[in-house]
């Protein structure tokens, strides 16, 4: 089958677009003909070698959100059939014995990742657990499937099993140009909160406006701080959802109102933040709440959810995998709004 791989650390022209043998299934496996998979931050840091998660090596196949047709299943297999349209969880968190995934599921270790630590969806086919796969409604399109596992999972976490957002709540949320806040977004104005969107640029924050954001701010040209305080009235929001890390992390804090939760789930702006007052944190009872991987048992309850409600998944573009370089390059440069999406 053909794959975009690659087998040492670098820029963009690492990855070869070449053939590499087919998965094989053992008996609680199946086979996914891959219809669609997206590109994440993951993909290019990884890449890059500026990190990498525990378990992962080279050569490596990226693409942690897999939709398709199940195509091949093992001897044990009785969760979904040959033809069946499917989404996949990537997270191996209780993989099945069964299965070639067995055994890398320590959510606070060694946790495997279709995509990340194992291969995933940047090839014409794809191995996962029966366990792990869920069928796709025949209302919703591959396109809008494939943006799920990744963004809506971890926004969904974060909000709601970690930071307990609540319906009247203000939450507040950074890069609204990003697929995980989009995803937040949609998921906090579903759950009856006001959204408060801050984004990098004036574009980026009117595309914010028609995706659950009620009120806008571009963070390099106003104070978020100030704006978000000003539109509570002086009290400062009950939630601040991050991923920027570094950049707006004290201005965060000082935006949040008494016993506000600061929940971080990334740092793409860099790994080190500092405490900008500890008396500001004790004295109005600030909550700072990283949100750890979710669980296997989280996935079908926000999948169906997801499905029910007539979300917006944000499609920058479409690439063939072939070109899946150029699409992490438009990634890479900040170029676009929503997901990026690759096609065999």
């Amino acid at each position: 089958m053909k794959a975009l791989i690659y087998s040492s650390h670098g820029a963009l022209d690492v990855l070869n677009y070449t053939d590499v043998a087919p998965p094989a299934p053992r008996s609680d496996d199946v086979v996914v003909d891959v219809a669609a998979t997206t590109v994440n931050h993951l993909d290019l840091i990884q890449r890059r070698g500026d990190f990498t998660l525990d378990g992962y090596q080279l050569p490596h196949i990226a693409g942690m959100d897999v939709v398709g047709t199940v195509s091949q299943i093992g001897a044990n297999v009785t969760r979904v059939a040959v033809g069946d349209r499917v989404v996949i969880d990537p997270s191996m968190h209780l993989a099945p014995g069964g299965s070639s995934f067995g055994g890398d599921n320590d959510l606070y270790g060694k946790l495997g990742v279709i995509g990340a630590t194992l291969n995933g969806g940047y090839a014409e086919q794809c191995l996962a657990p029966q366990t792990h796969v869920y069928p796709i409604p025949d209302h919703i399109s591959f396109e809008r499937a494939v943006v799920f596992p990744t963004a809506w999972m971890t926004a969904h976490h974060a909000l709601f099993d970690v930071g307990k957002l609540q319906a009247g709540e203000t939450v507040m949320i950074h890069a609204a140009g990003s697929g995980v806040s989009i995803a937040a977004m949609q998921w906090a104005k579903n759950a009856g909160a006001t959204v408060l969107a801050t984004a990098g640029s004036d574009e980026k924050c009117q595309n914010a406006l028609g995706l659950g954001a009620d009120h806008v701010c571009n963070n390099r040209t106003q104070d978020v701080t100030k704006w978000s305080r000003e539109l509570t009235q002086g009290r400062g929001v009950d939630m601040v959802f991050d991923h920027v890390g570094a950049a707006l992390w004290a201005k965060s804090m000082f935006a949040l109102g008494p016993r506000g939760r600061l929940v971080n789930c990334g740092n793409t702006s860099g790994d080190a933040a500092t405490i900008p007052s500890l008396g500001f944190l004790y004295h109005m009872g600030i909550q700072i709440l990283g949100s750890d991987p979710y669980r296997y048992e989280e996935f079908a309850g926000a999948w169906s959810a997801y499905c029910a409600a007539s979300f917006d998944p944000v499609i920058d573009a479409v690439f063939a995998l072939a070109d899946g370089a150029s699409a992490q390059d438009k990634l890479e440069r900040g170029d676009c709004f929503g997901k990026l999406i690759l096609t065999p």
